[in-house]
């Protein structure tokens, strides 16, 4: 098992990485302070994990809500029954939320952890490659709105993360691809011999091969994780996690959410990043077709949806949490291994960058 560390003084905590490790009770029950728990997870996760997350606290006071599956379920209306059981089983500011699920359920247990009583205690229990190298890290949660992805929520950091890479077995494998997606990110954005190591090994990772995963999962973790410690509330450096973001979330929002999966989409957006940065003489024309190489060799999408115009993205990109007074930012690259957020765009370059079939990046 690895232990790593995402450093925020008191409200520091672990992340452990391990095959098996949900069936280290001791583990559990080191971050439970009270005897009242609440599992939140879906209609697919529950079934195949919950009742060995149950057992890992003997004699503890469970409730469970199991929320429908799915990126469009993430709504207000959705966490609503959340805070519903949490009132109707008499939850007090002693429990511990467990969110056992992908990031869905992560962002959502941890949205209603942050809300009810002013804040309790909550534990991310990631079962998704995607949730497990970046939603459960860092302490981002919420929902969406039809208008806008993730604009409702709040910082609000778990006791700990507990990453058990068996759940993978389980994992659809458009669902391991979507999580490969976010793995990628940490390479193009810090981390250039990550990257390099991605275009050897990918294969290994569509292979579910142990030590490859745990290995692309702890170096994931232990980027965001830097990166979380430096700028915890995104008031810098924690935007460049972002990459690729404000076009995959529109696409999500235009298209509807759960029509594309998030990691579906922010490689796409990831692909128009690229493509931008190269047209604005940022990216060397070379970096951004190996990142559009790797990006298709694991089966994402590397084109936006053909249906969308250059309008719809503007319109969904105003409505994005790096808009600061009306004023539109962007995750680019400058090399493989160094982003960066910057306002200053090329308006001819972006409208080249929405024109389809003219990709720099092929």
């Amino acid at each position: 098992m690895h232990t790593l560390s995402v450093d925020l003084d008191e409200r520091s905590y672990p992340i452990y990485i391990g095959s098996g490790i949900l069936a280290d009770h001791e583990l559990l029950n080191r971050h439970v302070a009270g005897r009242q728990l609440m599992a939140v997870t879906n209609d697919v996760v529950a079934p195949i994990y919950l009742e060995n997350v149950r057992a890992a606290y003997p004699g503890a006071t469970w409730s469970q809500v199991v929320l429908p599956d799915g990126e469009a379920n993430k709504n207000l209306g959705t966490l609503g029954l959340v805070f519903d059981q949490l009132l109707a089983d008499r939850h007090d500011r002693g429990t511990t939320i467990v969110a056992l699920g992908g990031g869905v359920v992560g962002d959502m247990a941890g949205f209603a952890a942050a809300c009810y009583q002013r804040g309790v205690n909550f534990i991310q229990v990631p079962t998704t490659l995607l949730a497990q190298v970046d939603s459960s890290v860092g302490g981002k949660t919420g929902v969406n709105h039809p208008l806008g992805k993730n604009m409702i929520g709040a910082f609000y950091q778990p006791q700990c993360v507990i990453i058990d890479t068996d759940t993978l077995k389980t994992l659809p494998a458009r669902e391991l691809r979507a999580g490969l997606a976010e793995v990628i990110k940490y390479g193009i954005i810090s981390d250039s011999e990550f990257f390099s190591w991605l275009e050897k090994n990918y294969q290994e990772l569509l292979n579910l091969q142990e030590d490859a995963l745990s290995y692309a999962i702890k170096r994931s973790c232990e980027n965001k994780a830097r990166v979380v410690a430096q700028d915890e509330r995104e008031s810098g450096i924690r935007a460049i996690l972002n990459l690729g973001h404000t076009f995959g979330h529109a696409i999500e929002t235009e298209q509807g959410y759960g029509e594309w999966l998030h990691g579906e989409a922010v490689a796409a957006g990831m692909v128009m990043a690229a493509d931008l940065s190269v047209r604005m003489g940022l990216l060397g024309a070379n970096d951004g077709v190996r990142i559009r190489r790797l990006i298709e060799a694991v089966g994402l999408p590397v084109m936006p949806p053909g249906s969308m115009t250059r309008q719809d993205f503007l319109t969904r990109m105003a409505v994005d949490k790096k808009v600061i007074e009306g004023e539109l930012r962007l995750v680019l690259i400058n090399a493989i291994g160094d982003a960066c957020v910057t306002a200053d765009i090329d308006t001819v370059a972006l409208a080249g960058t929405f024109s389809a079939g003219q990709n720099l990046c092929a």
